[in-house]
């Protein structure tokens, strides 16, 4: 046994010296940091290194690509001033996870994660450089490459069954879609009252995730009202445990929205999981891969996932709508004795989330065009036409972005649940979630 486990890490370390070689004769962006040892924490901590500024050579070319960055700032200059060929971007990103994938795996659980992390980004990050270099793929293909996921096809016979029942709850005649609208329209929180409202909201669910999670000393964010943007709201993590969050006011925000934002963009959401991995990752364990955040990456559905799950993990069951008709409604102006009648709507509307996602395949697999998209977003996601066009135009810019939001939520909801176990406590569930921000975790480690 003890002669095995020396072979091991004879082979091990042959292979990270080969590592290092292949890496000292690669182009000037550096795969590996020079004079790193070839012992398997320092070929992770070289590659980590070169992957962060790979990442930030393809932000060069692309300005959604990096969602976060707070490593060194002359690693960012540095790419946008050499701005490499995708053709030597590409190559590199996926020699790099060639290499990593080619060593055997050492260390703790944690480290095993930390390297499969590793290579998915890279392999991610290589096919978005294809895309930017004009490669197009089909919906799920693209999905795949650049998620880690595929979405579900939802068969519009599924999709008209909820609609049934919807019709069955909302007053008037006509459309679904249009009776929706017009019943919702009275729920829509006035302008004037829309920042006492949000900062309500965003306390609450701060006090709830600080009451389950330790929080790092000093986070904090600050919050803007933005119009004409593609999205709802925006999380931009500025690192040292700070967030700015962007709240789009061009079209209603109604009243479920508050918390939704709330939760999703601040605690348990957003800012927490990027605050998380930087607290235990960065600084915790000196793993400079998380100091950037690209937006087109097996990242984001974990991201996404897990900010969609935090809305229901911190108001569970009847605990949100206790708090619309005691905080939400009042404070908006709104009629309490509504609530149970929106909630049981919306909770309903919330079995049509993943319309959004066929109707994205449709488009970008060029079943259906940009007006017809707006329909069946209007139809089946029961979105106004002007919010569907605001969609369509989301689609436009981000693509298969899509499935992060619901399929993420459902894959981390699912992955919750089965390691917390049947029957498990709030504290059981919050233990497991808060593990999940605090980890390298991507989606096919949750399945």
């Amino acid at each position: 046994m003890h002669e095995e486990a020396g072979g091991s890490r004879r082979r091990s370390a042959a292979r990270a010296a080969g590592f290092l070689a292949a890496a000292a004769a690669a182009p000037a962006i550096g795969l590996l940091a020079a004079g790193a040892a070839p012992g398997g924490e320092d070929v992770m901590d070289a590659a980590a290194v070169s992957y962060v500024k790979l990442a930030l050579a393809v932000g060069a070319h692309d300005p959604d690509y990096v969602d976060a960055y707070y490593g060194p700032p002359e690693w960012r200059q540095e790419a946008e001033r050499a701005r490499r060929p995708l053709s030597a971007l590409r190559g590199e990103a996926a020699g790099l996870a060639g290499r990593l994938e080619g060593m055997d795996p050492s260390g703790d659980g944690m480290e095993a994660l930390r390297r499969t992390f590793l290579i998915k980004q890279l392999r991610s990050m290589a096919a978005r450089v294809e895309m930017l270099g004009g490669r197009r793929m089909g919906f799920d293909e693209e999905s795949e490459a650049l998620y880690d996921a595929r979405a579900p096809r939802i068969d519009e016979a599924r999709l008209e069954q909820v609609l049934a029942r919807l019709e069955e709850l909302l007053p008037g005649k006509g459309p679904v879609h249009q009776r929706y609208h017009d019943w919702r329209s009275g729920f829509a929180i006035p302008p004037a009252r829309l920042d006492d409202v949000f900062k309500t909201a965003v306390a609450a669910c701060r006090e709830r995730t600080a009451a389950r999670v330790a929080l790092p000393e000093g986070e904090s964010f600050i919050i803007e009202y933005v119009k004409d943007k593609p999205w709802s709201g925006y999380n931009w993590y500025q690192g040292g445990l700070r967030s700015l969050i962007q709240v789009n006011v061009s079209l209603p925000v109604f009243a479920d929205r508050a918390l939704d934002l709330a939760c999703h963009e601040g605690y348990p959401g957003h800012h927490v999981y990027n605050m998380m991995l930087e607290h235990h990752l960065v600084k915790g364990r000196g793993w400079k891969e998380f100091t950037v955040y690209p937006l087109f990456s097996p990242q984001s559905l974990i991201a996404e996932g897990s900010a969609n799950l935090g809305i229901e993990i911190a108001f569970p069951g009847s605990e949100r709508e206790a708090f619309d008709r005691e905080v939400v409604f009042p404070r908006a102006g709104l009629d309490p004795a509504r609530v149970s009648e929106y909630a049981r709507v919306q909770e309903l509307s919330r079995e049509l989330d993943h319309a959004v996602n066929e109707a994205a395949r449709r488009y970008l697999d060029n079943a259906i065009d940009a007006s017809q998209a707006a329909a069946w977003l209007t139809r089946y996601a029961l979105m106004s036409p002007a919010a569907a066009r605001q969609r369509v135009t989301f689609i436009d810019r981000y693509r298969t972005y899509v499935i992060n939001y619901n399929l993420g939520r459902d894959l981390v909801r699912d992955h919750v649940a089965r390691r917390a176990g049947p029957g498990a406590t709030a504290a059981e569930t919050w233990r497991v979630f808060a593990e999940l921000l605090s980890s390298p975790r991507l989606p096919s480690d949750l399945r």
